[in-house]
This record gives C-alpha cells, sequence and structure tokens, in this order.
C-alpha cells in the first residue's frame, strides 16, 4: 500500500474517531492532561500496524489498540491506580493471602513452567517469550528477528502447544 493510500485509510477511518477515542483516554486513565500524549501513542501504533495490514474492523481495532496501550503503561508503571484497587475490592476480587500448600503449589507450577519453557528449541522458545512474557505483537517479533509473520505465528502455536503438552499431557512436544 502507497503511503497517500494509507494517509486517505487513516484520515478516512480513524481520524473520525479522534473525540470518542479521547473521551475513552480521559476516563480510563489516571492523569487526564495525559489523555492526548496517549492519543499520539495510539495513532503511531494503529498506523504502524495499518503499514502491515489494514484491520478488516478499524474502530474496534483503535478501540482495543487504546485498550492494550493502557494496560502496558499500567503494567509498565511501579503504581497501580487506586481505582484498579478499589474495582477489585467492589468486585470481591481483593487478593487473599495464599496459605503454604497454595505457595508451595504456586512454585512448583512455575518450576513446570520454565523447565517446560526451557526445552523449547531456542528460537521459538525467543518468540514464546517475547510474545508471551513481554507482550509483543507478531509484527514486532518478526521486525526484531528479522523473521516473517508467517514464521513467527508458526513458532507461537508450535511453542504453545508444546507447553501445553508438557504441562497438561499428551505428546512429549517439540525437543531441543
Amino acid at each position: 500500500m502507497t503511503t497517500s493510500a494509507l494517509e486517505a485509510w487513516f484520515m478516512r477511518e480513524v481520524w473520525p474517531l479522534e473525540a470518542t477515542l479521547m473521551q475513552y483516554l480521559r476516563q480510563n486513565w489516571r492523569d487526564a492532561s495525559a489523555a492526548e500524549d496517549l492519543l499520539h501513542d495510539v495513532y503511531v501504533r494503529v498506523y504502524e500496524a495499518a503499514r502491515e495490514r489494514l484491520p478488516e474492523h478499524p474502530k474496534a481495532f483503535v478501540f482495543t489498540t487504546a485498550r492494550n496501550l493502557l494496560i502496558s503503561r499500567v503494567r509498565h508503571s511501579n503504581v497501580v491506580p487506586i481505582e484498579v484497587v478499589a474495582d477489585f475490592e467492589a468486585m470481591g476480587l481483593a487478593a487473599e493471602t495464599p496459605n503454604p500448600e497454595q505457595t508451595i503449589a504456586a512454585r512448583d507450577e512455575l518450576r513446570r513452567l520454565q523447565e517446560a519453557i526451557d526445552r523449547l528449541p531456542p528460537q521459538c522458545r525467543k518468540v514464546v517469550m517475547m510474545r508471551r512474557i513481554d507482550g509483543l505483537s507478531r509484527a514486532e517479533i518478526a521486525l526484531r528477528l528479522g523473521l516473517s509473520e508467517h514464521t513467527v505465528a508458526s513458532y507461537l502455536k508450535n511453542g504453545m502447544n508444546a507447553l501445553a503438552d508438557r504441562l497438561y499431557g499428551g505428546a512429549q512436544g517439540m525437543e531441543s
């Protein structure tokens, strides 16, 4: 797609959503004054993704991108917004302190997961970690590793299947 066609798509499909998107960002971010910066970041992510492939449902894609950006910002900040904690408490989701048996079981499960990840082939392991731990998109992974998105998708599928097999039974999965 040419740059001018991409820009025309952006102006036609994304730009008209700005008022609604700003309202969404102001309502869902603890610092409403940062909404304009968040808006620009959403625009950059949407534009970059559209370079690779235009989304079938632009409005849903824009708002999903905005939601994911907000989640990413919360994850990367050291401060959890008090509203988030209050929402959990209101819904009865406040964290309970695990008992010793739960702690031991959780540590054992983490050890098993780490062993399963360690047994994946190196490239497959990189892709799974970048996608599931770092939260990168397939396009970002492909760019960073110099692979096609199809190859990244294949590594991700094979890796996740191998992990599921090792952790929950079934075939032995991929060997390194």
